[in-house]
């Protein structure tokens, strides 16, 4: 299974994508972007060229390319446009002011994202947070613990995470030391969690794995081999147990259909009805970061 792309494309031979709908359309007239965003600079890192969108500065990367018609790519960098040799500048920028609201659109919600990645960067010290199973968990250093051990306090106060990490490191120890601890500790639980889940859905969808395995892909959740193979991302722990048991039956689904048609969703459906939720919030949800 595929995870969601961070960069969004369009081409402007292709349908662009729909506007998320206003609330309410009778009782509130059309607003133009600028009025509702403030004026902001987007600047591409290998940046050769700027147009003004709604009073927005972007400057985007042009690469002319071999190719029919006009594409836009607005990644993490920014906005990058691969144009026909035979286009001319003012075409192109007709083009982009055609589809400024989809661009900028397209361009705050990698801004956001950048931001929430920014923000999801682990800090390895002593009192440090992550998520583990959708909770997040406090980690301590503690000399007297024995490799790693989690701890549970039901009595915790409202908004105090109930979980802590103990982990068998002095208070001296560095960055790297706490995170290779925490890291190995997490895959550990991803096994453990992982193994019974795939025995609860593979029961349930009556199909058979014939093994299961740790990936750390760059683009892919899971995967599923027509031998029965699992693979299964050990960072998915990180997310709450509704969100894993998608892509674990998501996985067990494609030894029933190795594609996805609407039979393979329908087997999906069977046993997590509402997998269109889960799956969001792969797309949504933003990882720590660990250096």
């Amino acid at each position: 299974m595929a995870r969601a792309s961070d960069s969004a494309q369009f081409s402007l031979f292709d349908d662009a994508p729909p506007p998320p709908s206003p609330p309410d359309l009778a009782a509130a007239p059309a607003v133009p972007i600028a009025s509702v965003l403030a004026p902001a600079t987007f600047r591409h890192p290998q940046a050769n060229r700027e147009i003004r969108l709604d009073d927005h500065l972007v400057a985007y990367a042009l690469k002319r390319v071999r190719r029919r018609s006009i594409g836009f790519v607005v990644g993490t960098d920014g906005l990058a446009v691969n144009a026909p040799k035979w286009v001319n500048v003012g075409d192109i920028e007709s083009a982009l002011r055609e589809k400024g609201g989809w661009i900028l659109r397209k361009l705050r919600e990698q801004q956001e994202r950048q931001k929430r990645l920014n923000d999801a960067r682990v800090d390895w010290r002593d009192g440090t947070s992550i998520p583990f199973l959708g909770e997040p968990v406090i980690v301590v250093l503690d000399p007297r613990a024995t490799g790693a051990m989690l701890n549970t306090d039901a009595q915790a106060l409202p908004g105090v995470p109930r979980l802590t990490l103990h982990v068998g490191l002095p208070h001296s120890a560095n960055a790297e030391q706490i995170r290779d601890a925490v890291q190995s500790w997490l895959q550990r639980q991803a096994r453990r969690v992982f193994e019974e889940r795939c025995r609860h859905f593979a029961e349930r969808l009556g199909v058979r794995y014939t093994r299961l395995a740790l990936s750390s892909a760059q683009t892919r959740w899971g995967s599923a081999s027509a031998d029965g193979a699992i693979r299964l991302h050990w960072r998915l722990v990180h997310f709450a147990m509704a969100t894993i048991d998608y892509v674990v039956a998501h996985e067990l689904a494609h030894l029933r259909h190795m594609d996805h048609s609407p039979r393979f969703w329908d087997v999906v459906r069977s046993v997590v009805p509402d997998y269109e939720e889960r799956r969001g919030q792969l797309r949504d949800d933003v990882l720590p970061v660990f250096d």
